[in-house]
C-alpha cells in the first residue's frame, strides 16, 4: 500500500544528480549587464547620500557658530552646496550621463535652508 516515493529536494539546494545547465554567452552578457546596473545604482546612491549628510552637517555647524563670524557661516553653507552639487554630478557620471543638468539645482537646497536657519 505504501509506495516508495522519490525524495523531493528543495530547488534552492545543490543536486549533484541534476546539475544546472551552463549559461550561454548571451545569458552571461545579460546577467553582467543587470549586475552592472545594480552596481551603478548602489554606488550613486551611496555617493549622494554620503555627500548629502556632509552638506547638511556643514549647514548645522554654521548654525551653531558664533554670531560674529558671518563670513565663516556663509562659507560653510557655500562649501556644503558645492560638495552636494559635485556629488550629484558624480552620480550622473556614474550612470554615464552628462554631469550638467537641472538636477544640480537640488544641491543648493540644503545650503538655502541652512542659510535661512543660520540668519533667522
Amino acid at each position: 500500500m505504501s509506495e516508495l516515493q522519490p525524495v523531493r529536494r528543495a530547488k534552492h539546494l545543490i543536486d549533484p544528480s541534476n546539475p544546472r545547465p551552463r549559461p550561454t554567452g548571451e545569458e552571461r552578457r545579460l546577467e553582467q549587464a543587470r549586475l552592472n546596473r545594480v552596481r551603478e545604482w548602489v554606488t550613486s546612491a551611496l555617493a549622494v547620500t554620503t555627500v548629502f549628510h556632509l552638506s547638511v552637517g556643514l549647514s548645522i555647524a554654521a548654525i551653531f557658530m558664533d554670531d560674529d563670524k558671518v563670513a565663516a557661516r556663509i562659507g560653510l553653507n557655500a562649501i556644503g552646496a558645492i560638495l552636494l552639487i559635485a556629488g550629484i554630478a558624480g552620480a550622473r557620471v556614474i550612470h554615464h550621463k552628462r554631469p550638467v543638468s537641472v538636477w544640480l539645482l537640488l544641491g543648493v537646497v540644503p545650503a538655502c535652508v541652512g542659510l535661512y536657519l543660520t540668519f533667522r
